[in-house]
């Protein structure tokens, strides 16, 4: 990748800064104090929260289709940046499944546990404990955001949704759950198209060190991001886990290269999005005669 050059105004980032920090601290014992006392709004706060921050940082989100309505529902989508959180937080009622490594991050870490995150170790093998960690929430009838990836991208291409993050789907009380993929393109800057030598401005991935890409960020213009919400799917309809895997990843993959290229082909039909199961190559065929 070729090195970005530093762009945008220091006034501009301070302002923003500022703004963000005055509109985040004060409503931070809020959460908590709904945590404490178990209220229901706990779940929809945040997403009045995330919507005015996405006005401080400049981010106008434009949304094709529509969030399930489902409960519990799972939401897979591709991951470019520590942006996605404001953006999906701003139009998802809903907590986010994490990397572990986020609940010690300062002050972004604290924000992920008053949104009820579930952390996951990546390093982990075995993943029976996280998904049944992420199981109980589901009973629970919650909305978790999860990211296939394992890892953010550079926001021109999806990598490999990892079927054993849809592990949760597998259990036989989840046969039924709501699976929902997802897909976020970052595409105008002060309404100029986004190409791929200025995605890193907003694509964090990689060796990148968080602090001077936040701080180089804060500084641009107003961003458009588009979010499509894709056709909802669960394992019973498509077979396997892995299965779901490629359907949400395939799905998510069509809507980010429709939103970077700006020609959206027609919607398939239910028909043409649903899963097709494989058939089977090992059943002996009929004799004749």
């Amino acid at each position: 990748m070729g090195s970005v050059a530093p762009m945008g105004s220091t006034t501009l980032r301070l302002w923003r800064l500022a703004l963000y920090l005055g509109w985040t601290v004060p409503l931070m014992p809020v959460q908590v104090v709904g945590l404490v006392l178990r209220r229901p709004w706990v779940s929809t706060f945040p997403r009045f929260y995330h919507r005015w921050c996405c006005r401080i940082l400049g981010l106008r989100v434009r949304r094709i289709g529509q969030p399930s309505a489902a409960r519990p529902v799972l939401f897979a989508a591709n991951h470019v940046s520590y942006l996605d959180i404001t953006v999906f937080g701003s139009l998802i009622p809903g907590s986010f499944v994490a990397k572990s490594e986020v609940a010690g991050w300062p002050l972004f870490g604290l924000l992920a546990k008053l949104q009820r995150s579930v952390f996951i170790d990546r390093q982990v093998r075995s993943t029976l404990q996280q998904r049944d960690t992420i199981a109980e929430r589901l009973a629970a009838r919650d909305v978790l955001i999860l990211f296939p990836e394992g890892t953010s991208g550079d926001g021109n291409r999806v990598l490999p949704f990892k079927s054993a993050l849809f592990g949760v789907a597998a259990r036989p009380e989840a046969s039924s759950l709501a699976v929902q993929p997802v897909s976020i393109a970052y595409t105008r800057l002060d309404g100029m198209p986004i190409g791929r030598v200025l995605r890193p401005l907003f694509a964090w991935y990689g060796g990148m060190a968080l602090a001077p890409h936040l701080w180089r960020m804060l500084g641009l213009g107003k961003v458009e991001i588009i979010v499509e919400f894709h056709r909802p799917t669960t394992l019973a309809e498509c077979g396997s886990r892995k299965l779901l895997a490629r359907y949400c990843q395939e799905r998510v993959a069509a809507g980010l290269e429709a939103a970077l290229t700006g020609r959206r082909q027609t919607p398939p039909t239910a028909a043409q999005e649903t899963p097709r199961r494989p058939v089977p190559t090992d059943v002996a065929a009929p004799a004749l005669g």
